[in-house]
């Protein structure tokens, strides 16, 4: 008889915790949390690779790349002291419960958008029964001012950290009303760059340096340069919620 599911998984735990014990890999064992970020983005950008190729065989391959990710930071943090692989694993099945009462539970939700909307308000429950209990997550809970747009990490890319805080705005009706007031913005945002940009002009092709486009070795005063960031910052949100509005991934 084949193993199982779950004496797959033990195996796999049972492998990493080899590694990183005494006599097992040096590389494995001198590995930190820190050290294992890189990776970690770098196994999720080749998960999302495989799914754009549809190449369904490296999928697999990949998918147990990221996994060992998992298995990497919990059998560290089993050595410190502060939770288990068998911790995450009943938290992700309690949120999955938790989080699915229209599935587990009694409420009702006929469409996803109603799904949604539960889950918004479970989240928010979560939130204050967290700030209730205090510690752990609660103290970030606590320097977080309750909004619709906490809890997108900043952590994320730029572009899809902006997409998550636009969609959060639009679900509570902060939105514009149509795709013409976007391009409205969309040529305000550009004539407020232009007028920057006049004080420092940029005819070329080809940036040099620090300095902008076409001017050849100068570079753009601080004080400038921060508010051409910040133009070019709302150029790029602007675009972001057309992508949005359009139901188009701004990273694609």
């Amino acid at each position: 008889m084949p193993p199982t599911t779950g004496e797959r998984f033990e195996r796999a735990v049972a492998i990493m915790a080899r590694l990183r014990a005494p006599g097992g890999c040096p590389w494995d064992r001198e590995q930190t949390f820190d050290s294992i970020k890189p990776y970690t983005l770098e196994e999720t950008y080749e998960v999302l690779e495989a799914i754009d190729n549809r190449d369904w065989e490296e999928l697999s391959g990949e998918l147990g790349d990221l996994l060992l990710q998992v298995l990497f930071y919990s059998e560290m943090s089993k050595e410190q002291g502060t939770f288990t692989i068998d911790e995450v694993l009943e938290k992700l099945s309690a949120k999955l419960v938790n989080r699915h009462p229209h599935v587990f539970g009694d409420m009702q939700a006929e469409t996803a958008s109603q799904v949604v909307r539960n889950w918004e308000a479970i989240k928010a429950e979560e939130k204050k029964k967290r700030l209730e209990a205090g510690g752990g997550k609660a103290v970030k809970d606590a320097e977080v001012p309750a909004s619709i747009l906490g809890g997108v990490s900043s952590a994320m890319p730029a572009l899809l950290e902006a997409h998550k805080l636009s969609s959060r705005a639009a679900h509570v009706g902060f939105d514009w009303p149509n795709v013409e007031g976007l391009f409205d913005k969309l040529r305000e945002e550009t004539e407020e760059l232009r007028e920057q940009l006049a004080e420092f002009p940029a005819p070329g092709p080809r940036p040099h340096g620090r300095g902008v486009a076409g001017s050849g070795k100068a570079t753009v005063p601080d004080k400038l340069r921060a508010r051409l960031e910040e133009e070019v910052g709302d150029l790029f949100f602007v675009l972001v919620n057309i992508a949005r509005y359009l139901s188009l991934d701004p990273e694609s």
